[in-house]
């Protein structure tokens, strides 16, 4: 269960300040700085929402330089800015800047939209697995890969999701030709692109789901209710055009 805000910044900043006072008379400041700004931004993975995860990561240098327990010199922003970056990058915020998908956003989805026992299915834009988790128990007997920009949550996706395939890449480099069904968790502005790369890779019959957006002027093979806040948008390739309204009345 999430922990109420501004709880997750508060245990976030005195834990950085904990390492930090622990660090600095041992390792000297800039490996005390780095290690305690490293930490926060691990920990901004906590946070619910985009401003939510820059608060908490950048919390610690801004309470020290307020503070004036260190003397930082200007160069010492650098740190927690490109530990920012290195875990969101900037071309990762022009999709979706890690959206969590809810455990059982997707419950129901084997029947709206079936797979054969071994069906390659992947979560576009995996974060930390969160979506791996919930296809995987959508569909226990199928193969879950994951592709996912950020090598850091690349990596703590490989640990979350042991039994999944993660890999460092773009979502929108990597071919969907091989997959039975790619799932999305993105931004609005992202579906249409991601209609054009499923129609122009999947084959006839594959599936495209998206949690929370549809496609703009497609019609969705079913619409599954929100079952934690989103509904889910199903797709079969190739893609139907929407009915004008007055014929769907």
């Amino acid at each position: 269960m999430p922990l109420p805000w501004p709880l997750p910044a508060l245990l976030a900043w005195g834990a950085s300040w904990l390492l930090f006072t622990d660090l600095r008379p041992r390792h000297g400041l800039v490996w005390a700085l780095l290690a305690a700004c490293a930490l926060g931004t691990l920990a901004s993975l906590w946070g619910t929402r985009w401003w939510r995860r820059v608060f908490i990561a950048l919390g610690f240098p801004l309470s020290l330089a307020a503070s004036g327990a260190a003397a930082l010199p200007p160069w010492a922003w650098l740190i927690p800015l490109a530990l920012l970056l290195l875990v969101y990058p900037l071309n990762a915020w022009r999709d979706a800047p890690l959206f969590p998908t809810p455990l059982r956003a997707l419950d129901g989805l084997a029947a709206a939209a079936p797979l054969a026992a071994g069906a390659r299915v992947l979560d576009a834009g995996c974060g930390l697995g969160h979506g791996l988790r919930a296809l995987r128990r959508a569909y226990p007997q199928a193969q879950w890969h994951g592709t996912e920009w950020s090598w850091p949550l690349a990596l703590l996706c490989r640990l979350r999701c042991p039994w999944a395939r993660v890999r460092r890449g773009d979502i929108w480099a990597e071919p969907w030709g091989g997959y039975q069904l790619v799932y999305l968790f993105q931004r609005p502005e992202s579906m249409e692109r991601a209609a054009a790369k499923a129609g122009a890779e999947m084959a006839a019959g594959g599936w495209l789901v998206s949690l929370g957006f549809p496609v703009p002027g497609a019609e969705p093979a079913a619409l599954l209710p929100p079952t934690a806040g989103h509904p889910v948008w199903v797709y079969r390739l190739p893609l139907a055009a929407q009915a004008p309204m007055a014929k769907r009345k």
